[in-house]
């Protein structure tokens, strides 16, 4: 049966959109942050009616696998070339000061050392719809921008084999679950395959009918492949589509614009997925962090600004750039609870902690974290 309820709830959202991005333009406040605090108000007053929770999960792996391949899509080989010892140098540094430092800090809080591993590597996650889309309001493009892109990009890789093992060490530690290793592993190689198997093709059969400009149902056929597939392989679609993106973008040489039509199609998904992720967001949760919750953050914090501090220096960024890194990457988003719901089910003996301070921690970096990265990216321009 057709919920009307749902349809008029689709029209507003869009409408909220349209009204996110214009007080975005004239006040420059992440027009992200504007649409997660809609949907916390919605969520709040019981706003979206229940079949719309059917939604969520599609539209959130619809919508990020489209940042992907638009990710994928900064991938290319002349950018790689001007400034891949940058993108590949300060992502690494970033994962590993912040892996050093947050599990350093909550141990010497009297955490155990295997739960504080566990936080620590859920602390290297990103948000690459938010990051993203940031970069996209600002208008900046520079080659600031380019890295944090690129950075963004492998982020997704790193993060996955980073907590993989931390969680494999941790288990191994107590004594609780299985090794998580060789499916991290298995995840990582089967989205890459899956994003060859779909972009290869992609490259050379897409933008033949339209003068070199790939049209929106070829766009729509990529996205809803990508992300079909990599689900029903168990597979990342955030990999998947970046693999996709970056074999289109540097293989499609009779493309003029190769992603144009994604980025037209993209926001529509991208309103409902902010929105519903208000919507989904549990302020209570801020209540439960106290001082150990407080001093994660800060950690996470405090690891970003320094590792993308010491990446920078050890890949000859421009000065006035270094202290900007950390900064334009402090958003946190779904990424992070999915590690911490995984975390949750190999230790359940700190399900509750894990969770808590996950989900307290990822609704300030929503909140905070889009305008960090729209201060750093203004001031780099």
């Amino acid at each position: 049966m057709i919920d009307p309820f749902a349809l008029l709830t689709l029209g507003v959202l869009f409408a909220v959109g349209l009204g996110a991005d214009q007080l975005g333009r004239r006040t420059r406040i992440p027009r992200v942050t504007l649409l997660l605090v809609c949907g916390v108000i919605a969520g709040m007053m019981g706003l979206l009616p229940q079949s719309m929770a059917v939604l969520t999960e599609n539209v959130t792996v619809m919508a990020l696998t489209l940042v992907a391949i638009l990710l994928g899509g900064s991938l290319k080989v002349a950018t790689l070339k001007a400034h891949g010892r940058e993108i590949l140098t300060i992502s690494i540094a970033i994962v590993l000061i912040t892996l050093v430092i947050v599990t350093a800090g909550l141990a010497l809080l009297g955490v155990d050392f295997a739960l504080a591993l566990v936080l620590a590597s859920i602390a290297t996650a990103t948000a690459p719809a938010a990051t993203l889309d940031v970069l996209r309001q600002s208008g900046v493009s520079n080659s600031f921008t380019e890295i944090i892109k690129g950075i963004v990009a492998l982020d997704d890789a790193w993060g996955l084999l980073v907590f993989s093992l931390c969680l494999t060490l941790a288990a191994l530690l107590t004594g609780n679950g299985e090794p998580v290793v060789l499916p991290a592993l298995y995840e990582i190689a089967g989205a890459l395959g899956l994003g060859l198997m779909i972009g290869l093709p992609a490259a050379f059969l897409t933008g033949r009918i339209e003068q070199g400009e790939p049209l929106q149902i070829e766009a729509l056929a990529i996205g809803f492949l990508t992300a079909g597939l990599a689900v029903w392989m168990h597979v990342s679609f955030l990999l998947a589509g970046m693999m996709a993106g970056a074999l289109i973008v540097n293989l499609a040489r009779h493309h003029s614009r190769a992603f144009h039509e994604i980025e037209h199609i993209q926001w529509p998904f991208m309103i409902v997925f902010f929105i519903l992720a208000g919507a989904s967001l549990d302020l209570g949760t801020l209540g439960d962090l106290g001082f150990l919750g407080l001093t994660f953050v800060l950690l996470r914090i405090a690891s970003r600004l320094l590792g993308g501090w010491l990446g920078a220096v050890a890949a000859g960024s421009a000065p006035g750039e270094r202290q900007l890194f950390g900064l334009a990457l402090l958003p946190q988003a779904g990424v992070a609870i999915g590690m911490a719901l995984l975390a949750g089910q190999t230790l359940p003996q700190w399900h509750d902690q894990i969770m808590s301070l996950t989900i307290g921690a990822t609704v300030i970096f929503e909140v905070i974290g889009p305008f960090a990265t729209m201060w750093a990216v203004r001031r780099s321009a």
